[in-house]
């Protein structure tokens, strides 16, 4: 019984071992089989079959990450040489705008001026919030300089209704000045009211730069005639004529420590230098149209609408811009007009008393002068 009891447990024992062997044997060759298969996807990878190209992901080393795309504002700022360039990008509803560059610490130019139908752009704003309620102190006007963060700045589209803009009833005051004097008393001759009191000016940029006033640049003006652009009551403009030395010395440097937006009227025959500051915008007064013609007028109501045309081009190859001009003497007809509109230039300012309003002839722009002897007061009174 002992003996047969052995026996058996031989048999089993011999038995396990061959399942033993023969799972063993089954796990070689799969193990040798996926060896084989690895190797040859290894072999694949490394040489791609003849007529085929290697695809991105194998022609990557193995590790190296994906680079993310540039956004359209970091690939504007690697196309930058100056280090103070800022990638500008605008927001607002169903817009697609592509970035700016702008320079940091200089005035904004030449922002977009967006069209939706149904809609009147009402400019551009620091944040969604100021975009939403039109906030005028956070609005981006003509005198703005440009400040970025890592050298990107996002700015906010604001919007009202064609009703809502009309309902505003905007008068834009464009003041006129000519010389300034530092003369107790003012200066003598007939020329007496053309100047200006330099302390009278300061206290009246002053009231501009205190009261909030929007300053809005040229293309602003000519987008709020034609109804597309909401400027807000509080909007003036400044302009200067002949760019007189007592301009250049006494009043350019108030317009400059006060950041008031201001265009001066060159005569280019007898100015080509720059703009004396950032705050000075230099515009045609014509090259050599401010003098007297044959009938004893000014030449822009003398001359053929080519020659005058012909004579703008020249000034404005002098200032780089054309945008607009201020008719000498205030003299123009429909002649000037044409010859201003062959010239490629958009506005025309006169010396006519009134104030610019939506459907305003673009081409006869008047004015609100300033006489010698006005006070602050008296400025408050004419643009409010």
């Amino acid at each position: 019984m002992h003996s047969t009891r052995v026996a058996q447990r031989r048999r089993t024992s011999r038995a396990v071992r061959r399942r033993r062997s023969v799972v063993a044997a089954v796990l070689s060759v799969v193990l040798i089989a996926t060896g084989v298969t690895a190797l040859a996807v290894t072999r694949g990878a490394a040489r791609p079959e003849a007529g085929s190209s290697p695809t991105a992901e194998n022609s990557t080393p193995a590790g190296t990450p994906t680079q993310t795309p540039l956004t359209p504002a970091e690939q504007l700022l690697a196309t930058a040489t100056d280090p103070n360039a800022c990638a500008v990008s605008f927001e607002g509803d169903s817009l697609a705008l592509a970035p700016q560059l702008q320079i940091i610490g200089a005035r904004y130019e030449a922002l977009p001026l967006p069209a939706q139908p149904g809609r009147v752009f009402a400019g551009w704003y620091a944040d969604a919030g100021a975009a939403s309620t039109l906030s005028l102190k956070e609005r981006i006007n003509g005198a703005d300089l440009v400040s970025c963060t890592d050298r990107r700045r996002t700015l906010h589209a604001g919007w009202t209704t064609p009703e809502a803009n009309a309902a505003e009833q905007t008068q834009l005051p464009i003041l006129m000045y000519h010389q300034f004097t530092q003369k107790p008393g003012g200066e003598d001759g007939w020329l007496r009211l053309n100047y200006a009191d330099i302390g009278d000016f300061d206290a009246q940029m002053a009231y501009v730069q205190d009261g909030g006033f929007y300053l809005p640049t040229w293309d602003e003006v000519s987008a709020f005639i034609d109804g597309r652009l909401f400027l807000p009551k509080r909007s003036v403009v400044v302009t200067d004529d002949d760019a007189d030395s007592s301009w250049l010395d006494l009043a350019a440097p108030i317009v400059a420590a006060r950041g008031v937006l201001t265009t001066s009227f060159v005569i280019t025959s007898a100015r080509t230098a720059p703009a004396p500051n950032p705050f000075v915008l230099q515009r045609s007064h014509t090259h050599d149209m401010h003098r007297a013609g044959a009938n004893g007028r000014g030449r822009m109501v003398n001359d053929d609408a080519a020659t005058i045309a012909a004579d703008l081009e020249q000034s404005a190859q002098i200032l780089g811009a054309k945008e607009v001009v201020a008719y000498p003497y205030g003299h123009y007809d429909d002649t000037t007009k044409e010859g201003v509109r062959q010239a490629g230039f958009d506005l025309g300012r006169t010396i006519e008393h009134g104030y610019v309003r939506i459907g305003t002839d673009k081409l006869a722009l008047p004015v609100i002068r300033v006489n010698y002897g006005m006070t602050v007061d008296d400025l408050r009174a004419s643009i409010g």
